[in-house]
C-alpha cells in the first residue's frame, strides 16, 4: 500500500482519539498510533504540544521507576472537538467511498 501524507488535523484526531479512556504518556501515545500508521515519535511530540497549547489536552507529571513520566489528559473541550473531526471524518470517507464506488461502476459498464 502507498503510503499517505498524514495531516495536522488527522493526526490531532488521532492523538485525541487515543487519550479519550485513559490518560497516556507521549511514548505510548506514539505505540498506540503506530500500531495502525507509519508516524515517527518526533512528528507526534510537536502535536501534544499544540494540543495541550490549544486546551485540548491537560498535562501533569507522575514519578515512574525514579523519573518523572509526563501523562496526557483529554479536555472537555478536547472531547468536543474529537466528536466534530469524526463527524468530519465520517462525511469525508462517505465522499470518498462514493466516489471510488462510482468509478468502478463505470469501468464495469
Amino acid at each position: 500500500m502507498s503510503a499517505f501524507t498524514i495531516s495536522a488535523a488527522l493526526l490531532d484526531a488521532l492523538v485525541l482519539a487515543v487519550t479519550e479512556d485513559e490518560d497516556c504518556y507521549g511514548y505510548q501515545i506514539t505505540k498506540d498510533i503506530q500500531q495502525n500508521i507509519s508516524v515517527s515519535e518526533s512528528t507526534l511530540y510537536p502535536v501534544l504540544r499544540r494540543l495541550q497549547k490549544n486546551g485540548l489536552l491537560e498535562v501533569y507529571d507522575m514519578p515512574y521507576m525514579g523519573r518523572n513520566r509526563r501523562y496526557y489528559r483529554i479536555t472537555q473541550n478536547g472531547r468536543n472537538v474529537l466528536t466534530q473531526y469524526r463527524m468530519d471524518w465520517r462525511n469525508y470517507a462517505d465522499s470518498i467511498e462514493a466516489l471510488l464506488n462510482r468509478s468502478k461502476e463505470l469501468t464495469q459498464t
